[in-house]
């Protein structure tokens, strides 16, 4: 499937909530204390109030390639185009198993219009979402063709729709391909690069599962990105190689989903991929002349650089996305025609620090653990070090809305009691 679900242990996650770890830096007067915006510190680390002066996305659309999403989300409600399902399952784009989907979507383009603003809010609040859904495993055991396939009739149709950005949150295995499926969806990416299209797609969170490469993040013509901490610390799950272009933020990240609550907390690839999608829609709403390459290039220029000296590293390839700098000091976005990033064609019996990994689709959606607070990603470069993963995504439903910290707690506590009770 896109990825694996891992549940965090209730008892670690309630004391963090008791403490006020999760909530990260403290946001603007504006964000009410006790809300869900204020428990996003990605955006306040990437400076959002300030960027959404410049901002918002408005005018581009980003289809987000995923097993399913709540069109009904009260965060969401507007911003949802009219989308396709390729999965060959039944319910259409609006059916899902889990709030993959509707997190990603929510990371993007979430409004915060819950509770009267006190929501979750995406990157480019302005963008609209294009869902398309495929089978990731959601549907029925998810094989390597048919994944392949959907993921290709789906960026065709997006370019189509006239998507500037194609997020895809999900992976499987490189060896599991065959050079012929590798070949189609290649020559499609390239398409979609010539037709003006951005693909980003999460690298995976199995870095410390025998790093194997994860497609299609793995492939030419794809912007392969890689997650970081709140110090801009790369995660031990965040896959490492070439193959990664961009980092951002896929720790204790909340957004809306499809839980009970509303809300989840995850970290993984999934997570960065869909703020770097978010990233290249806020630069492209003021810059709509530009090409995709050009994009890419202001993004590179402008991240937050490796520690180590290099221009790049296979930690956090050209380093942690910056759009506030993308907006505020873009520089010079160069040849319209020219791509930033040198392009080698892989084959899946040759990718790096390749071992066996699991057999199915990786989403890059993570799980909450405790970091340190202070990573600014929209700031002055604090570099990365370290493992990276595959996709694979954990998430804990959270109380949304305004709430004190013992009733927060508390619903934590019921929500979880009552899932194991229902699990027995």
């Amino acid at each position: 499937m896109g990825r694996t679900n891992v549940r965090v242990r209730w008892r670690a996650t309630a004391a963090l909530l008791a403490a006020g770890v999760v909530a990260g830096p403290i946001a603007s007067p504006a964000v009410a204390d006790g809300s869900i915006r204020e428990k996003q510190w990605h955006l306040d680390a990437m400076h959002a109030s300030e960027m959404w002066k410049i901002s918002k996305g408005q005018g581009i659309t980003v289809a987000v390639i995923d097993g399913g999403f709540k069109l009904d989300h009260p965060d969401l409600a507007g911003q949802f185009l009219p989308g396709k399902d390729f999965s060959g399952g039944t319910g259409g784009v609006g059916a899902y198993v889990d709030g993959h989907g509707t997190e990603m979507a929510s990371l993007i383009a979430g409004t915060g219009k819950s509770g009267g603003g006190t929501g979750a809010y995406g990157l480019a609040p302005a963008a609209k979402i294009l869902p398309l859904k495929i089978n990731n495993g959601s549907v029925s055991a998810a094989l390597p063709s048919d994944f392949f396939d959907q993921i290709g009739q789906a960026v065709s149709f997006a370019v189509d729709q006239g998507a500037k950005v194609i997020n895809i949150s999900q992976g499987m295995d490189a060896a599991r391909f065959s050079s012929e499926d590798v070949e189609k969806l290649n020559r499609i990416f390239a398409q979609a690069r010539a037709r003006g299209a951005l693909v980003v797609a999460s690298v995976g969170n199995q870095a410390k599962a025998g790093n194997p490469v994860s497609y299609p993040g793995g492939l030419p013509n794809v912007v392969g990105v890689g997650a970081v901490d709140r110090d801009v610390v790369a995660t031990d799950e965040s896959e490492q190689g070439p193959q990664v272009i961009l980092a951002a933020p896929g720790m204790d990240i909340v957004a809306a989903c499809a839980a009970d609550t509303g809300y989840c907390q995850s970290h993984g690839t999934s997570d960065a991929a869909a703020l770097v999608s978010a990233s290249a829609a806020l630069v492209w709403a003021v810059h709509k002349d530009w090409s995709a390459n050009q994009i890419l290039r202001v993004l590179i220029s402008t991240s937050g650089k490796p520690n180590d000296g290099s221009a790049r590293n296979n930690d956090v390839g050209y380093g942690a996305v910056r759009p506030r700098i993308a907006l505020t000091d873009p520089g010079d976005p160069g040849a319209a025609d020219v791509s930033p990033v040198p392009v080698t064609e892989p084959s899946p019996s040759a990718s790096p620090s390749r071992s066996v990994s699991p057999p199915a689709p990786t989403s890059s959606v993570p799980s909450p653990t405790e970091s340190p607070v202070g990573g600014v990603v929209g700031a002055p470069p604090v570099q990365p070090k370290a493992d990276a993963a595959s996709g694979s995504s954990s998430t804990l439903p959270i109380v949304g809305g305004v709430v004190a910290g013992l009733v927060l707690l508390a619903g934590v506590v019921f929500v979880v009691v009552r899932r194991r009770r229902g699990a027995a």
